[in-house]
């Protein structure tokens, strides 16, 4: 009898060892882990925008990528549709999100706390991408010449909700007019056009990659004007805020512009982060994306701004520390670092683009 009871203690006690072991073994592949090499699969998902835009397909070839070519992580990437940058950054503070497409000036605000940001939102760049190249257009029978008329008019001043009022309004007053002396009309960019054509809007800030598509469809609808900006203070907000860079929109790019016209880069889309994910992990995702932007440019012409000048360029937000150790090891800082040249935007850049600015 106590031979009996000794064997099925000592079974009970191997059948415990071994359920031990079998959750144990569970609980490490199935771990997230912190993005260490020694982790299980982490899943990683990655905020865009609504269907529509350039964020959701820039967004879509950025995680095909880093899903077919993980480094020292096991990843598996998905990008999620949003409303666009503004909910991107508070789910990546609510730890909702590991990734993030934003447009460099609604970051660079919400990183301060500024303009109508609740608090301070401890973002970190991974990568600046393509370029927000953006002007006011009206009709050329409407009588504006210049910013300065947009005083008392119906400005057409991006979708509702987009935020687009970070990076317009610095512009309008560094031309002397305040928000409040226009009237602020939303609405897409297509949407913009129509309501130029009807008369229902006086004006309209257009913009994204050049050549791009709505300005295009404005000016084979009707004589255009485009609204130059005052070089003085063009300069100024290159100088006051980091996400202006200047951008110089050639001569014949579009109907009626017969000149080189000196515009600005409003407001880059890149790819953030928290400030809390790993930096092995922020390391990892930057070298796939850099040791890979030529198959990420095959899927979307925006992957071409993933180059030596533009991929680390300063826009006002910190850089992680793990791609700013990465970025150190190829030399791209230093390329990066470089004073901006004025510049003249790709051509063959994605005519969605104005979405850079979602």
């Amino acid at each position: 009898m106590a031979l009996m009871l000794q064997i099925s203690q000592h079974r009970a006690l191997v059948a415990s060892l071994v359920l031990s072991a079998l959750m144990l073994g569970c609980k490490k592949s199935d771990s997230t882990g912190d993005g260490g090499a020694t982790g299980g699969r982490q899943f990683l998902s990655m905020g865009t925008a609504p269907v529509g835009g350039a964020f959701p397909v820039v967004g879509g070839a950025i995680a095909e990528v880093l899903n077919e070519h993980k480094g020292t992580v096991d990843w598996k990437v998905q990008a999620k549709g949003t409303k666009g940058s503004q909910e991107n950054i508070r789910r990546l503070q609510q730890a909702e999100l590991e990734l993030a497409l934003s447009n460099a000036a609604i970051s660079y605000f919400a990183a301060r706390g500024e303009a109508g940001w609740d608090k301070v939102y401890d973002i970190r760049a991974i990568a600046t991408l393509a370029p927000n190249v953006a002007l006011f257009i009206a009709r050329a029978d409407s009588g504006i010449q210049s910013i300065a008329d947009l005083k008392g008019k119906r400005v057409i001043t991006g979708p509702a909700g987009a935020g687009f009022q970070q990076f317009v309004e610095p512009i309008l007053a560094e031309h002397g007019v305040a928000w409040d002396e226009i009237t602020s009309l939303n609405a897409t960019q297509s949407g913009a056009v129509d309501q130029l054509g009807d008369g229902a809007a006086d004006a309209a800030f257009l913009g994204g990659a050049v050549p791009t598509g709505s300005i295009t469809q404005a000016a084979s609808t009707f004589d255009v004007t485009y609204i130059p900006f005052d070089e003085s203070a063009r300069q100024k907000l290159i100088e006051k805020y980091a996400f202006f860079h200047p951008a110089t929109i050639p001569g014949g790019t579009y109907k009626g512009l017969d000149n080189d016209f000196l515009g600005l880069n409003v407001g880059s889309m890149h790819l953030i982060t928290a400030a809390s994910q790993s930096d092995e992990l922020i390391y990892e995702v930057t070298k796939s994306i850099w040791e890979n932007r030529a198959e990420i440019a095959s899927k979307h012409p925006a992957g071409k701004a993933i180059n030596e000048k533009n991929v680390a360029r300063n826009t006002g937000i910190e850089y992680h520390p793990g791609a700013i150790k990465f970025y150190e090891e190829v030399g791209v800082l230093e390329a990066a670092e470089k004073p901006a040249a004025e510049e003249a935007p790709a051509a063959d850049a994605p005519a969605e683009a104005p979405a850079a600015a979602e």
